[in-house]
């Protein structure tokens, strides 16, 4: 019975549930027939099955020849149904898309030029060569284009469930939903889509819907595509890079096994002690892949703080990035050489011989990088310079003085929000250099009349701006001073408010300031020479 011949005087009644498929309303019921939208069954009033054949329109008959050029045979074009003919006139090659009982439902022609047409009925096609598949077995291979699905079945000899996409890299995962059912019924799904980077994200969107373990992807391959490992000759190639294929994995998950190789490769992380023995008893020392933030009130001296563990850094021969926003790159030389001379800038006019022997004797010109910023501070700007200053001049540690300029530089009104962004991407830069990095970050005003330039406590919620700064630093310094007292005016306190790394927090030690050295000496200990380099720990992970 052809669709095309229903009466007309035929008409509808309900819907109800289908007895056959089991659907809750996809039967139609007329006042002489029914029909399932579901499973396509056709009754009569009498509920007689009666056989409907829908007419295929455009099928155009080909022949099955060899195909030289793409290296495939003539009995893998045969098995697949994959045809050459004319389509108005010119060559194509037919892949002709079948129903489950073998019959040509639709043709996809591709035409010279990688040009594609459809004749047919392509709304319920599946994947090209689907009805050659048992359902249920071991392992499915599912390739981009039929060529690709032609060449795996011609390099495993006939003997796999080969399949491939019928749109494409861009469709594929909408194709894999709307077959999942067929694609669940195999142990595991060998996604081998083109070496490329479409390729490759079309494989991890369609991994991602099938079931956890079952999804494998070919990483492997050693031409473009499948097609093209067959016409230069990696047979074997292809056939193992399918067969290594390993269980797809979304990024960021580590296996047990993983866990386990990674202690045992990094079981020991490097690390510089601080200067300050206080410090260094709670925190374990500066360790490359952490990000420590430094905080304290105005005029408290973030600075000197952030040139004397630069300074110690070089003399424990580590290349040094500095970043400071708030001044030219000739007052942070100018201070760096103080410190190395033991004499504040400022109480020292230096002669040109006296600036070159004190800044080639710190080894300044090997070991210190400054960043130029000509009052240019555009954030990603900014993060491609210290990418530079590590990757080109082997800076393991970097200094950013300080996050509120950054903020300054971006354009927004939220000002919580473009911290939040800064300091994130500041950590996965962090992470992704394996640098250790020395943020600076500025105070929230505190209530009341007593300010933190007065030596109140700081804590934690009292950085400025975002949340984000205490979740993702590694360690958290603050700097407390009283500028208004006599006797302490010039005695910082350095307190640990944050210590991924051991979890000890508190107070960690005094620092003194001797205005005419410009140093900084940690009271209860002899102050360090220049001569001084404490050794590089090895810190258990």
């Amino acid at each position: 019975m052809n669709m095309d011949q229903e009466s007309n005087s035929s008409s509808f009644l309900r819907h109800e549930p289908c007895e056959d498929c089991g659907s809750k309303d996809n039967k139609a019921v007329y006042t002489d027939h029914s029909y399932c939208f579901g499973c396509g069954n056709w009754k009569s009033s009498e509920g007689e099955l009666v056989t409907v054949v829908k007419e295929i329109k455009g099928i155009i008959e080909g022949e099955y020849r060899a195909i030289s050029k793409r290296g495939i045979k003539e009995d893998i074009c045969q098995r697949f149904g994959y045809q050459i003919g004319q389509y108005h006139g010119k060559f194509c090659h037919i892949a002709n898309y079948k129903n489950p009982k073998g019959e040509v439902v639709a043709q996809k022609l591709r035409l010279e030029g990688k040009k594609f047409s459809w004749v047919g009925d392509t709304e319920g096609i599946g994947f090209f060569g689907q009805h050659l598949c048992r359902e249920g077995g071991r392992f499915l291979i599912v390739c981009e284009g039929e060529l690709d699905c032609l060449s795996i079945s011609q390099a495993f000899n006939g003997k796999a469930s080969v399949v491939s996409l019928s749109h494409g890299a861009k469709s594929a995962a909408k194709t894999f939903k709307k077959h999942i059912e067929f694609l669940s019924t195999f142990d595991s799904v060998v996604i081998c889509f083109d070496n490329d980077e479409a390729g490759r994200e079309a494989a991890g969107d369609c991994a991602l819907l099938l079931e956890p373990g079952k999804a494998k992807i070919v990483t492997g391959l050693p031409n473009k595509d499948a097609n093209e490992c067959l016409m230069q000759g990696n047979i074997k190639e292809l056939v193992s890079a399918i067969y290594d294929a390993k269980v797809f994995r979304p990024d960021g998950i580590v296996s047990g096994d993983e866990l386990l190789e990674r202690l045992l490769e990094d079981k020991e992380v490097e690390s510089i002690p601080y200067p300050w023995q206080g410090l260094q008893d709670l925190t374990h020392g500066i360790r490359q892949g952490e990000m420590v933030t430094l905080c304290a009130g105005t005029g408290v001296g973030k600075s000197s703080i952030c040139r004397e563990l630069a300074y110690w850094l070089i003399k424990n021969n580590k290349n040094v990035g500095y970043i400071a926003l708030e001044e030219s790159i000739a007052i942070t030389v100018r201070g760096m050489i103080g410190i190395h001379v033991n004499s504040a800038p400022y109480y020292h006019n230096y002669t040109d011989e006296e600036l070159s022997e004190a800044f080639h004797d710190a080894n300044y010109h090997k070991q210190l990088a400054l960043y130029d910023h000509f009052g240019s501070i555009e954030f990603e700007n900014l993060l491609s310079k210290i990418r530079y200053m590590h990757r080109q001049m082997g800076c393991s540690h970097v200094f950013l003085d300080h996050l509120s300029i950054v903020v300054s530089g971006i354009e927004g009104d939220n000002e919580r929000k473009l911290i939040d962004i800064c300091v994130t991407k500041l950590r996965m830069l962090v992470e992704e250099l394996g640098i250790a990095l020395f943020l600076v970050s500025q105070l929230k005003r505190p209530t009341g009349d007593r300010g933190y330039e007065d030596g109140m406590a700081v804590s934690i919620n009292a950085l400025r701006g975002s949340g984000s700064i205490a979740h993702v630093s590694n360690q958290i310094v603050s700097a407390e001073r009283d500028q208004g007292d006599e006797q302490e005016g010039n005695t910082t306190t350095l307190r640990v408010l944050k210590n991924r790394y051991s979890g000890t927090l508190g107070v960690a030690c005094k620092l003194d300031y001797d205005k005419t050295t410009g140093r900084l000496t940690e009271q209860g200990t002899a102050e360090w020479s220049n001569g001084d380099v404490h050794e590089v720990s090895s810190i258990p992970f």
